[in-house]
């Protein structure tokens, strides 16, 4: 931990040379001083050591993320210089273990750093926490072999990952995916497809869960697989060679591998939710300090105050249960702020010069993303019941 908050203290200190330079032109300021000691500031209720990281993140988000995120989604950039300086502060493995480059914080450290770098770029997040699952999921069940051959390039994001679960006729229903991988000699022989595969096109290793059985979970592994380049974004696989040594785990553990990851990805999520509900409600609160209606500015107008009160209620409800819980938000009060905050917009929420509708297709997303919404509420109406020991991680 010592080697790792030297690095971000060497690069934080890189951030503060350059604070400012782009920022002149924004109309918004992330982590303006209002917010601060305000009902819905995101440091209530952490150590001094997650506040740093916060506000670590919250910096890159100010000076890295937000004023390229308009450009990223208008060109459908995938920012890999960027992304590899979000590395450099030891936001590629947030959550690894430190022995093999990881920068070893708990699930509570990565939400609210997920959450501040969401508000710079909602979909640029998504993709760190993806690549985070990943490298995560190697992490806790690989041998020490694959630990240290892929962590230390993913921790660096040297090297980028996708997660490969959904298929194009399997999405909810995971645990009857068809990629067949059949053993030959030393090596895996692939032959299926997966689709909506975030980073699909840029990354270099991609965590794919295989059938290698028959049907059903105990039929399904989990298989580590290193490529150059792959050009769509549908990944598709005709007898592609993969070691064997690349299972990780055994054979037929990938479903619990594949939903482990989830549990995890879900509140990462969650987390980039709250980072665009909150850039929402500020977006919101500053256009009705200077929006006119009817000769009076739209902040004195009971009913809006009333509706902002009501964002910001949902924000910390949701905000306290991602970090209390640790698991997947069961409601979707995140999409509900953005979309109000679009709402007192009126015809400008939809105009791309305004980044709340942004914020509203990223976080839209969400809902689909991990999991569906139904899915989330199957799992908690199973967990309730259920009579036996629970297992979350």
């Amino acid at each position: 931990m010592a080697l790792t908050c030297r690095r971000i203290f060497q690069l934080n200190n890189v951030l503060k040379l350059n604070k400012g330079n782009v920022l002149t032109q924004c109309k918004r300021f992330i982590g303006e001083a209002w917010v601060a000691g305000s009902c819905i500031d995101p440091a209530l209720g952490l150590n001094d050591e997650q506040r740093y990281f916060q506000s670590l993140a919250t910096d890159f988000a100010k000076n890295e993320l937000h004023p390229n995120m308009k450009a990223w989604d208008q060109e459908e950039t995938f920012p890999v210089e960027t992304l590899r300086k979000a590395a450099g502060l030891g936001f590629g493995a947030v959550y690894c273990k430190e022995e093999f480059g990881g920068t070893g914080l708990s699930r509570l450290d990565t939400s609210v750093i997920f959450e501040a770098l969401s508000q710079g770029c909602t979909s640029t997040t998504a993709y760190i926490s993806i690549h985070n699952m990943c490298a995560w999921m190697i992490d806790e069940f690989g041998n020490d072999e694959q630990r240290a051959r892929w962590i230390p390039s993913l921790a660096s994001m040297e090297k980028f990952a996708s997660y490969c679960l959904t298929e194009p006729n399997h999405g909810s229903d995971a645990a009857n995916l068809t990629l067949s991988a059949k053993l030959d000699g030393d090596h895996y022989i692939l032959n299926g497809s997966k689709m909506f595969i975030s980073g699909g096109g840029d990354s270099d290793v991609y965590v794919v869960m295989v059938r290698t059985a028959e049907k059903g979970a105990a039929g399904i592994s989990c298989i580590v697989i290193g490529w150059n380049s792959q050009p769509t974004r549908a990944v598709l696989f005709e007898d592609c060679r993969v070691p064997a040594s690349n299972v990780i785990g055994q054979p037929g553990d990938g479903f619990k591998i594949a939903m482990r990851g989830l549990n995890g990805g879900r509140t990462n999520v969650a987390s980039c939710s709250l980072g665009a509900a909150h850039a929402s409600i500020e977006l919101a609160r500053d256009y009705l300090k200077v929006r006119k209606q009817f000769g009076k500015t739209l902040d004195t107008f009971q009913h809006l105050q009333f509706e902002l009160a009501d964002m910001a209620t949902q924000l910390v409800a949701s905000r306290m249960m991602v970090r209390q819980a640790a698991r997947a938000m069961d409601d979707d009060w995140p999409e509900k702020i953005c979309n109000q905050a679009l709402q007192m917009h009126g015809g400008y929420g939809y105009l791309k010069d305004y980044a709340v509708q942004q914020y509203m297709r990223d976080c839209r997303v969400h809902t689909i993303l991990e999991g569906t919404n139904e899915i989330m509420r199957l799992l908690v109406s199973r967990d309730l019941l259920t009579d036996g020991d629970r297992k979350y991680s």
